[in-house]
């Protein structure tokens, strides 16, 4: 009996889950059924591949290698599949990921639009940290996705999306101790202990502490804030000043009335989105460029919403 697609990806749900209940019902099987084709994957192989102990498996020496190279298979599946999709342009199925600090505003504006130009069109979104979606993109599960530069792209392609600037956002009075409104502003000038950031693992919090010229090691109030909803619901209500993106200037304002904002001085700090993809040397890849191009309209009227509302210094 040869291997088979099906006891790879069974095997691959395993090790991600780590127990035969959690994975049987990832792949939407019963436990007995994987059970018995991860033994069949054993017997074809003719070597154990995981221990099975009381509540969970773990994989044996061998297993890890065999998972490692039915990651890239599967993978390599998964870009097969996907061809004839990606060959007559942007339709059928696209699994799409975000970066948290991007997600909840970019996403209502473009899902409306990418839905406008194909109603049949299937969008999967994940919302992930950036280490999630480039594993995501290398194993295959992601057609594409959202991240800010820069990252290690490896075997990625990029079409940058726009430059969004930081913005500082407080209450009134925290903001007036700064100095007049026409004073310079540097984002250098700005304190750890006053400045709330989102958790690590968050790309923004590292481009705020790049930005501002922190120590990284030095801990700031300690709030374990996870989006940038609750940072801004926070230093609007007094507790300190944080940097919000553009894009992100509307819909937090709009959720914290009391918020305002004060722009920094040239040069502004800022982040460039971009959208990544898995390098497939040379196909036609019509679907990626339509994508890009209505991600970046729809992030240029963010940005213009933002500008009307915060204005840029000529």
């Amino acid at each position: 009996m040869s291997l088979t697609l099906r006891q790879l990806r069974y095997f691959e749900a395993l090790a991600r889950e780590g127990s035969f209940g959690r994975a049987a019902a990832a792949v939407n099987i019963s436990q007995p059924a994987l059970s018995m084709q991860i033994r069949e994957l054993e017997d074809r192989l003719g070597a154990p591949l995981i221990e099975r102990l009381p509540r969970e498996v773990r994989l044996t020496r061998i297993g890890r290698e065999v998972l490692r190279r039915a990651s890239h298979v599967l993978a390599e599946m998964a870009e097969l599949e996907a061809v004839p999709r990606r060959a007559r342009g942007l339709m059928g199925e696209l699994k799409l990921g975000v970066i948290p600090t991007v997600a909840p505003y970019l996403l209502p504006v473009a899902l409306t639009r990418l839905r406008a130009r194909d109603l049949t069109l299937e969008i999967r979104v994940r919302e992930a940290q950036t280490a999630q979606l480039l594993a995501g993109l290398e194993a295959g599960a992601l057609d594409a996705a959202v991240l800010a530069l820069p990252v290690d792209t490896g075997a990625l392609e990029a079409i940058p999306l726009c430059e969004d600037r930081f913005v500082l956002a407080g209450s009134a009075a925290r903001l007036e101790r700064l100095g007049p409104a026409a004073e310079d502003l540097r984002p250098t000038e700005l304190g750890a202990d006053q400045l709330l950031l989102l958790d690590e693992g968050h790309c923004l919090a590292d481009q705020a502490i790049a930005a501002c010229s922190l120590d990284p090691t030095r801990r700031r109030v300690d709030l374990g804030a996870s989006s940038l909803a609750t940072l801004c619901g926070l230093v609007a209500e007094g507790f300190g000043l944080t940097l919000l993106p553009e894009i992100a200037v509307r819909s937090e304002l709009a959720g914290a009335p009391a918020l305002r904002l004060r722009r920094f001085s040239a040069p502004e700090p800022r982040r460039t989105l971009a959208l990544l993809r898995r390098a497939t040397g040379g196909m036609q890849e019509d679907w990626f460029a339509e994508l890009g191009a209505v991600l970046q309209a729809s992030l240029g009227d963010l940005l213009d919403q933002a500008h009307r509302i915060a204005p840029v210094a000529e």
